[in-house]
């Protein structure tokens, strides 16, 4: 087999495009000859703030104007505002917004970007709220005790409920009866500029590295690397892969849980 036969002639939607892992993934899918419609903040052919109701309805409007998909990227992460309102809520709204029109695709597919910091210990009401899709609650909680965020804050709490909607999503028959592979791919610390406060402070680097060490390709990551796995699973190629949380962390998710799910 050729390699990247998956991706001439298909439509790639990858949100936080502008940037870090999303750029690196849409540059990948451009050189493997797939149409990539970019969404960011700035510098994209889609401009959308997915912290705001409003800027999710209006990505999704842009997006289905110009006409049919073959696969949903929800990378954007961070955030200049609302990173839990971006990160799960933002995140799950293009994604559940786009299906419709993914679902018309001969091989459709999606992949959601999460974190290791997912792993962190989450306050287990606001995960709960963002999974029962009420986000005044969730920001509420947080926005009257800042501490209930935990070590990673929201971001990280945003991320587990990420991976805990797509893991009870993706067998259903709106997602996989529906021909529709949806996989998440949670990174560890990579060189982005998302990642540009923890290695710009020697402290903040030699504590993260301490406590999340990446063995296997070194701290930080780069892009590319996640990239390349993003752009498999939501390629035609991926015939039988969904409701799977990936690590691309370089060995870190191993090290802090090692074989706790088959004891």
């Amino acid at each position: 087999m050729a390699p990247h036969t998956g991706f001439a002639g298909r439509t790639y939607v990858v949100t936080g495009s502008a940037s870090g892992i999303g750029a690196a993934t849409a540059a990948l899918l451009r050189e493997r000859g797939a149409k990539v419609i970019g969404c960011d903040l700035d510098d994209a052919d889609v401009t959308a703030d997915l912290s705001t109701a409003a800027g999710r309805q209006s990505l999704i409007d842009q997006v289905t104007a110009r006409g049919p998909i073959d696969a949903v990227l929800a990378i954007a992460g961070g955030g200049r505002t609302g990173l839990l309102e971006t990160n799960y809520f933002g995140a799950v709204a293009t994604l559940d917004g786009l299906r419709p029109l993914l679902a018309q695709s001969p091989a459709p597919r999606a992949v959601a970007v999460s974190s290791t910091s997912s792993l962190a210990p989450a306050d287990e009401r606001i995960v709960q709220a963002c999974l029962d899709g009420d986000e005044a609650a969730a920001v509420g909680y947080l926005a009257a005790d800042p501490a209930l965020g935990g070590p990673t804050g929201a971001y990280g709490i945003a991320k587990r409920a990420l991976n805990r909607w797509v893991r009870t999503a993706a067998p259903t028959p709106e997602w996989a009866g529906a021909g529709i592979a949806l996989n998440v791919v949670a990174p560890g610390v990579v060189d982005t500029p998302a990642a540009a406060w923890i290695l710009a402070d020697d402290e903040i680097r030699n504590a993260v590295e301490t406590a999340a060490p990446q063995p296997f390709g070194g701290f930080p990551g780069r892009p590319e690397w996640v990239a390349e796995l993003i752009c498999w699973l939501s390629s035609a190629d991926n015939r039988f892969v969904t409701g799977q949380i990936v690590f691309a962390d370089g060995g870190s998710e191993a090290t802090a849980i090692g074989d706790l799910h088959w004891r």
